[in-house]
């Protein structure tokens, strides 16, 4: 790949974590509970992407062990933004979005257990500052603990669906691979809510905001933005992914002070708290960066 497109695909990726960090934005936005939000969004975008399969004529028929991994994936995804929205709603955007910075910590644990390499001391130094910081705010901010917790979750599960992505990213195609997970976490959380007894006329009377603010959800923020990140996949490698999604904190939480206002103001404690999160994360991926170039790398990258 040469150096434009290698450019090209890290800006597309950066533009996909700004979108992300938006979504953070629409999860305050929007009145409903963290699990019938992700429903209507995996839902809507379900439909959406399975549109743009027909137009395209793209295949979808894999065989079942290949299938049976799509719906793993597709489940740790619907965990994922199931704890990323309930913990929205438990604390606020600023706080969520700090805690999942923490997200390529896991993934440097992870990608050794999938990717069989060792364990590289700077990481697990690295992973100790990480928690350095995460003290820090859990010192400071002790009315949001149970947020924080749904957050810290949500990064594992994050970093867990990125390293398992991975390895579908540069055997299948993008759409393909994003039509069956996010299929399969519906039908997840569509068992989970008639076990639960939740389906009746009220679940779907929403505002007409919430509609609105659902559809970019499910559109840019999801079918598209879910797309094009397992696409870059293709040619970015797993830790680089997190770390770039590391940004979407930086994003999220700038959008968040200018959309919702006094909601999102914190401690300056919180502030430093993050700052050692993320600037930590920006050094290991530096470090990472610099030692990839003297070795050949595992990915088209």
């Amino acid at each position: 790949m040469g150096q434009n497109d290698k450019l090209l695909n890290y800006l597309h990726l950066h533009f996909i974590v700004f979108i992300w960090g938006f979504t953070a934005v629409l999860g305050a936005l929007i009145t409903l509970e963290a699990t019938p939000l992700v429903w209507f969004r995996m839902l809507i975008a379900c439909v959406l992407i399975y549109v743009y399969v027909v137009w395209k004529r793209i295949k979808l028929q894999y065989p079942p062990l290949v299938l049976m991994g799509f719906f793993i994936a597709g489940f740790i995804i619907a965990l994922h933004w199931v704890t990323f929205f309930a913990a929205i709603k438990e604390s606020n955007v600023s706080i969520t979005l700090a805690i999942l910075s923490t997200g390529a910590f896991f993934t440097s644990l992870l990608e050794p257990l999938f990717y069989k390499r060792k364990i590289i001391w700077y990481e697990v130094l690295f992973g100790m500052f990480v928690i350095f910081g995460l003290y820090i705010i859990f010192e400071v901010e002790t009315q949001y603990l149970t947020g924080i917790l749904l957050a810290l979750a949500s990064a594992f599960l994050s970093a867990l669906f990125s390293v398992i992505n991975g390895k579908f990213a540069v055997k299948y195609p993008a759409t393909s691979i994003s039509f069956w997970e996010l299929l399969s976490g519906t039908l997840c959380i569509t068992l989970f809510l008639i076990i639960g007894g939740h389906f009746d006329i009220s679940f779907f009377t929403l505002s007409g905001s919430d509609w609105v603010y659902l559809f970019i959800l499910a559109s840019a923020c999801t079918a598209y933005a879910f797309i094009a990140s397992v696409h870059v996949m293709k040619w970015i490698k797993p830790y680089t992914v997190m770390l770039t999604i590391n940004l979407e904190p930086v994003y999220g939480i700038l959008l968040a002070l200018l959309i919702l206002g006094d909601t999102e103001h914190m401690s300056p404690q919180f502030y430093y708290g993050a700052l050692v999160i993320i600037a930590t994360v920006i050094l290991n991926g530096i470090i990472k960066t610099r030692k990839k170039r003297k070795s050949k790398p595992i990915y088209n990258a």
